[in-house]
Parts: structure tokens; sequence; C-alpha cells
């Protein structure tokens, strides 16, 4: 029997199950990883201590387990800002709160190696869907707590890392300063790498800022940890490293989960590091 939707306006049925990534309250932990790549949940799934896939609609594969003992999720949301839209829309309606981004990207700095992780504190707004949400004056930026869990995740890892600014776009190719087909780049295009790179921006991918700026208007926490695929200034390009930024998003979710029982147990609202004294 096909799904009954309550209204046009928030299309879910009567038990909550939300119409594009086809999940109900109860679902998703509360932290949810957040990869683009369906592929990637699968892979996320395998370095938990159990778990298993709760449904794949679309682009939206999603799975619920624990990590360490700590309830954990993973969602993907395909490529850029739009589908990313829809599944923080959807997912924060029954009942995530912490969205942490597990990508690729393409580093635009000297000294960034392929396999290095970035973490993104902040974003370039480069893409159209935020402007449909906020005026572009608005800042995007990763919750402070989630940024710091995930530095804290890399360093006990002993992974190198990198802190930085990421320019999210809607545009792989020319969007980022590539040539498109025949060559094509258009003026305005042409200088989008170095004005980036001039302003110490670190890194090109398609997401972050959708995250961070939904968070912030809805009151959720995010943070994004990406592997570098790719260096602009030294034309390297190669698929390695995924699975650290997947440790390091696994490990600072456990780490929040500490955190945030350590703020309830002591009445506080934010975290600050002498709570753990």
């Amino acid at each position: 029997m096909e799904d009954k939707f309550k209204s046009a306006e928030r299309p879910e049925t009567g038990e909550g199950k939300q119409y594009h990534i086809d999940l109900k309250p109860g679902d998703l932990a509360p932290y949810v990883l957040t990869p683009g790549d369906p592929g990637r949940v699968d892979r996320i799934l395998k370095t938990w201590d159990e778990g298993k896939i709760m449904a794949f609609h679309r682009e939206y594969k999603s799975a619920t387990g624990k990590y360490k003992g700590v309830p954990i999720s993973a969602l993907s949301t395909g490529i850029g800002g739009p589908s990313l839209a829809i599944a923080i829309e959807e997912a924060a309606r029954i009942g995530a709160h912490t969205f942490i981004r597990v990508g690729t990207t393409g580093a635009i700095q000297e000294g960034i190696g392929l396999g290095d992780i970035i973490i993104d504190q902040a974003a370039v707004r480069l893409e159209g869907t935020t402007h449909q949400y906020v005026r572009g004056e608005y800042p995007a930026f990763a919750s402070y707590e989630v940024t710091l869990a995930l530095i804290q995740a890399a360093e006990e890892l002993g992974f190198r890392y990198h802190l930085g600014i990421t320019a999210s776009t809607d545009s792989f190719y020319v969007g980022q300063g590539r040539p498109g087909m025949n060559g094509y780049i258009p003026s305005f295009a042409k200088d989008i790498y170095h004005d980036m790179k001039a302003a110490n921006v670190t890194n090109f991918e398609m997401e972050a800022s959708t995250l961070f700026v939904l968070s912030s208007i809805y009151k959720l926490r995010a943070g994004a940890v990406c592997v570098v695929i790719a260096n602009r200034v030294t034309n390297e390009f190669a698929y390695v490293g995924e699975e650290r930024a997947i440790q390091v998003a696994n490990l600072a979710v456990k780490i929040l989960t500490r955190w945030d029982e350590i703020k309830k147990k002591k009445g506080k609202k934010l975290f600050y590091p002498s709570l753990l004294g």
C-alpha cells in the first residue's frame, strides 16, 4: 500500500515518515554523519560495532547503529546544496540534532597533501541554495563544539589535518575554475580559484556551506571533515584516505556524546574545556 502523506506543505505520513529520506522518528540517532555518496554509507557502517541499513530512496541512503557503544547514524545527501538541504530538513524533523559532513575535497593551498584531513570551520557561500533561505551576508560557520571534537579526534588518531575555510560551489567544473567541455570557462569563473587561494580559503567542495547555514538557522550543530583527494596547486588527484575522514567523524561523535552528557549533568548549555576538570 502506498504511503499517504498529510499535506503538500509538509509531505510526511501520519507516523512522521519523511517523503525524501523515507525515515520516521526513531530511525535516526541524534548524531548523524552526512556523506554525499550513498556507497560511503556502507563503508561507514562497516566501521561500527553494529548497525543496519534503514532506507535507500533516491540519493538518500541511511544506516543506524552504534560506534564504541554510542548511538550513531549516517545519511547520504547526494551532491550539492539542494539535495543536502532536503536531507537536513527532514532528518532534523525526526530528531537528529548534530550533523557531520564526511566528504572529499580539493585543496587550493600549498602544503596540503593528498590523504590529509581538512576540518572546515566556515564556508564561502558560492552556491545558490542558502541564498533561498537567507541574505547573502549571513555567515556560514560550523558549530564550535563539533569543530573542536573533530580536532580532538584527528589528534587522538594521529592523522595529519588542517583547520580551514572551504568554498562551497554548485558546479564541480566551471564553478571551481576548471574548464568545462571544449575548454569553456566564462570570464567571471576564470579568477575564482586564484581569488579564493589569495583569501586563504583552503579547499573547494559542494555541501558544507548549506549544512552550516541551515544548522545555524534551525539551531542545530554541524561540522565538516573531508579528506583531500586533489590539490589544484600541484595538479595531483588520487582517491585516497576516505577511511581517515570516517574514523575522525566516528570518534568525534563519541567525544560529542560524552561532552553532551557532561553538560547535562552540570546544567550547562555550552561546552568549555574546564567542564572536564
